[in-house]
């Protein structure tokens, strides 16, 4: 386990330094242009060339039709902000709160988020979440490895290319038929926009290499 102090400051710096050599550009792709708002009625299906514009995936259904959790109550607010009022993320939210990591977030200029959502979590045995969330260092690299520089495409997801996350290990995506995954954690709801990232909701909590 790396000493925690090292952690969160490196985490802090790299996240800085994606969000800066990015710029408007964020999680891969194209983040100069204004994100799309859509609704759960609008949402489609990957087409089967592994693009799509908007949000998908079965977990789409449970995001509130309307308000600040909503898809287009989410798209104008920063990313944990926006997580912060989405009924799915709330322990991740209350997980990056305990990392000090809200502000990082939310400043930087654009990213990819991989956001376990709530069940994701609660599959965790109580014990070992317990002790995750009381290890500031430990929480910090988890959670950063759920983040990338640059706004991810559904297209760069169905690639497999490995994608380099903000801890400095890398996440391997595929797309098996109409589901995308990323490390064999399925995406429940994909490709949702904030004004600084793009969020792909995930069914698993992501281990670090080091971690593991």
């Amino acid at each position: 386990m790396r000493n925690k102090a090292v952690i969160v400051s490196t985490a802090a710096a790299v996240l800085a330094l994606g969000a800066a050599a990015c710029g408007s550009s964020t999680s891969p792709s194209a983040a100069s242009s204004k994100p799309a708002a859509a609704s759960p009625a609008a949402s489609s299906p990957a087409g089967s060339a592994g693009t799509t514009s908007a949000d998908f995936g079965p977990g789409c259904a449970s995001v509130p039709a309307s308000g600040a959790g909503s898809f287009s109550g989410m798209a104008p607010a920063p990313v944990a902000t926006a997580a912060s009022a989405n009924p799915l993320l709330s322990t991740l939210v209350s997980a990056v709160k305990k990392a000090g990591l809200v502000g990082t977030l939310n400043s930087a200029k654009s990213i990819t988020v991989f956001a376990p959502d709530n069940a994701a979590f609660a599959a965790i045995p109580a014990g070992t979440l317990d002790k995750i969330l009381a290890d500031k260092g430990e929480l910090t690299a988890i959670l950063t490895y759920h983040v990338a520089a640059g706004r991810v495409t559904p297209a760069e997801l169905a690639s497999g290319k490995p994608i380099k996350t903000l801890e400095g290990g890398t996440i391997t995506p595929a797309k098996m038929g109409g589901t995308y995954e990323v490390n064999n954690a399925k995406v429940v709801c994909g490709n949702v926009q904030t004004a600084n990232a793009t969020v792909y909701i995930i069914s698993s909590v992501l281990t670090p290499p080091a971690n593991g």
